[in-house]
C-alpha cells in the first residue's frame, strides 16, 4: 500500500474501482458519437466506479489503513458490465453510463467501506461508470444520438482505489492508494470476513 499524506490541507478523495484499460477503451470508444453534441467525455483512463461517493479527508494515511482493512476481508470479485444507455433517468439525462450487475458482493463490500469512512449514501445503489456527462439538452441529445444496448463485459477486481479529485476546472483522478481484496474464498461468495447474507 503507498498512499499520500497531506500536509497542504484537506483533498476531495473518493473510494472506488479501477477499470480494467480493455474496458475502458471499449466504453471511451462508445461514447465518442457524442463527441460533437454539449457533453464533456470522460478520458479512459478515468472511467472510474465509485464506491464511497468525495469526502473531504485531512489524513490520506490514516483513511489508507482503514480501507486496506476492510479490503483485507474480501475476496476479488467479477464486475459485470451490462447495459450502456442514458441515466439516471432515461427521460432526462445527464450521463451517458455503462451499468454494472449489482451483485451482493459489490453492495456488501460498498456497505462495509460506507462505514469505515464515516460516509453516507441514501441513494439507491445502481453501480456504474460514467462515459459523459451531458451539459446541454439531455432529452434532445438522447433523441440524436439513441444509445441503449445489451453489453456483456466482465473484469476481476483485485483491489479498491482512493482517487483524489482533481480541482474544480481541471481533469484527471489520481490514485492515491489501491488496496488489495485480499482474503481467501471459502466456498462461495465472500465469507472470510463478511458473509453477503447478512
Amino acid at each position: 500500500m503507498n498512499a499520500t499524506d497531506s500536509s497542504a490541507g484537506p483533498m476531495r478523495v473518493f473510494a472506488g474501482l479501477r477499470i480494467a484499460p480493455e474496458i475502458s477503451h471499449t466504453l471511451a470508444q462508445d461514447a465518442r458519437v457524442l463527441e460533437q453534441s454539449a457533453v464533456r467525455l470522460v478520458a479512459p483512463a478515468d472511467i472510474h466506479l465509485t464506491l464511497v461517493p468525495p469526502w473531504n479527508e485531512t489524513s490520506i494515511q490514516d483513511v489508507a489503513v482503514r480501507l486496506q482493512t476492510v479490503a483485507e476481508g474480501f475476496c476479488p470479485l467479477s464486475l459485470t458490465f451490462t447495459r450502456l444507455g442514458y441515466g439516471p433517468r432515461p427521460e432526462r439525462p445527464r450521463l451517458l453510463w455503462a451499468e454494472c450487475a449489482g451483485t451482493d458482493e459489490i453492495s456488501t463490500l460498498r456497505k462495509a467501506l460506507l462505514e469505515t469512512c464515516g460516509q453516507s449514501d441514501e441513494r439507491p445503489f445502481r453501480p456504474h461508470v460514467t462515459l459523459a456527462r451531458i451539459r446541454g439538452n439531455g432529452t434532445a441529445i438522447a433523441r440524436r444520438h439513441p444509445i441503449e444496448r445489451i453489453l456483456s463485459l466482465t473484469q476481476e477486481v483485485t483491489s479498491i482505489e482512493l482517487f483524489k479529485s482533481p480541482p474544480a476546472g481541471e481533469r484527471g483522478y489520481q490514485i492515491l492508494a489501491s488496496l488489495p481484496l485480499s482474503a481467501v474464498r471459502v466456498g462461495q461468495g465472500n465469507r472470510a470476513k463478511h458473509d453477503v447474507t447478512n
